[in-house]
C-alpha cells in the first residue's frame, strides 16, 4: 500500500505503513515503555511478516510518533502496541493518530465492525464508557535470577506433586495439545469454550482473538505450547508464549503463560507441566519476569504456589503487585 496521508487536523504529520527499514525509529521512541517489558524489539520484525496485520507509523519532521494495528478475519481490528515519542505526549497526537487509523481502516476494510483490545490499566470511568467490558483478568508477575531458575521450577513442580498424593483417582498428567486436538477443542466444542476462555475469547500475550479457524491459523505461526489437565472435558487450559528477550534489568526474557479455566488444582498443575517444558529455553543466563494471567478467582492460589516456591529457590521475587488485564470491545 501506498504510504497515507496527514489528517487535516495536523498536516505536519504523515502517515505511512512501516517497513522493517523504520525498526530503529520505532526502538528510538519506546525507552521505558511498559517498566521494561517492552515486547515490541523481539516482535516487530514478525509484525511485519504477519499477514492481516497493519503496522502505521506517523512522523512529524522524520521523527516516528506511533502505533500499530491488526486487523483480525476481516470484522473486527484489534488496536495493540500504541506508543508516542516523549517529546510529543500530551499533545493530542495519540488521539490524532487513532481517529486516522480509524478512517483508513473504515475506508479500505468496510467489513470492520467491532473494535478490541486489551489494557493493563484501568482508564476510568469516561473511558470506560465508550466500550463494553468483556472480561477482566488478574496477573501475577515475578522476577527470578538466572540462578535460580531451575530450582524455581523443580519447586513448583514438587509442590504440585505434593498436592495430587495419595489422591484417587489420582489425576492423569497434563497433556500437549496438537494440531488437530486443539482444532476440536476451539472449533467443535463450544462446551469447553464457555467453561475455559473468557468472553469466548483467546487472550494470547495481551492479542485477543475469538477461536476461529483463520485465527487459529494466525497463532499457528507463533512459538506457542497449548496444555490442558485432560483431554476429555477440561477443566484447565495454559497457553505458554516461548520465552523472549525484553530490555528490563539490562536483558531478561519475558515468560508470559495465559491461564483459563476456573479450576485452581487443574490450573496449577498444568501451569507447572508448561513451565518444566519450557525448563530448557530459560538456561540462557538471563534473568526470567514470569507473568500469569488468569481468572481473579484464581490468582491468590496460583501467588501462593509461586511465591512459596520462590521463597525455598531463593531469588525469587514479585515484580509488580497485584494487576488486571482488561479485555474491551466496542463498535468500530
Amino acid at each position: 500500500m501506498d504510504d497515507t496521508t496527514a489528517t487535516r487536523e495536523d498536516s505536519e504529520i504523515a502517515f505511512c505503513l512501516a517497513s522493517e527499514g523504520d525498526y530503529d525509529d520505532v526502538m528510538a521512541i519506546s525507552g521505558g515503555i511498559y517498566s521494561g517489558m517492552d515486547y515490541l524489539p523481539a516482535r516487530y520484525h514478525v509484525w511485519m511478516k504477519e499477514p492481516h496485520r497493519l503496522v502505521f507509523l506517523g512522523k512529524r519532521r522524520g521523527r516516528v510518533v506511533g502505533p500499530t494495528i491488526l486487523v483480525d478475519g476481516g470484522e473486527t481490528v484489534i488496536v495493540e502496541g500504541l506508543r508516542v515519542a516523549p517529546e510529543e505526549r500530551g499533545r493530542g497526537v495519540a488521539g490524532l493518530i487513532q481517529r486516522h487509523v480509524t478512517q483508513f481502516i473504515k475506508t479500505h476494510y468496510p467489513r470492520v465492525r467491532t473494535k478490541r483490545l486489551t489494557r493493563g490499566d484501568n482508564p476510568g470511568p469516561q473511558a470506560l464508557a465508550k466500550f463494553r467490558v468483556l472480561a477482566t483478568r488478574a496477573i501475577l508477575t515475578q522476577r527470578c535470577e538466572a540462578d535460580s531458575v531451575d530450582r524455581f521450577i523443580d519447586e513448583l513442580g514438587v509442590r504440585v506433586r505434593l498436592e495430587g498424593a495419595g489422591k484417587y483417582p489420582p489425576a492423569p498428567p497434563p497433556v500437549t495439545l496438537q494440531r488437530e486436538e486443539l482444532r476440536s477443542l476451539m472449533l467443535s466444542n463450544p462446551g469447553a469454550i464457555d467453561r475455559l476462555l473468557p468472553a469466548g475469547t483467546i487472550i494470547q500475550d495481551w492479542q485477543p482473538l475469538r477461536p476461529t479457524a483463520g485465527n487459529l491459523d494466525t497463532l499457528e505461526t507463533r512459538p506457542l505450547s497449548w496444555a490442558v489437565d485432560r483431554q476429555d472435558a477440561p477443566a484447565a487450559l495454559v497457553l505458554c508464549t516461548a520465552p523472549y528477550p525484553i530490555p528490563q534489568g539490562g536483558g531478561s526474557l519475558r515468560l508470559n503463560l495465559d491461564v483459563f479455566g476456573m479450576d485452581l488444582a487443574a490450573a496449577r498443575r498444568v501451569l507447572v507441566f508448561q513451565m518444566e517444558r519450557v525448563r530448557g529455553a530459560l538456561g540462557s543466563g538471563m534473568a526470567v519476569l514470569l507473568n500469569v494471567y488468569s481468572d481473579r478467582t484464581l490468582w491468590e492460589g496460583l501467588r501462593e504456589l509461586c511465591e512459596g516456591a520462590g521463597v525455598v529457590a531463593g531469588g525469587v521475587r514479585r515484580y509488580k503487585e497485584y494487576w488486571e488485564q482488561l479485555l474491551l470491545e466496542a463498535d468500530f
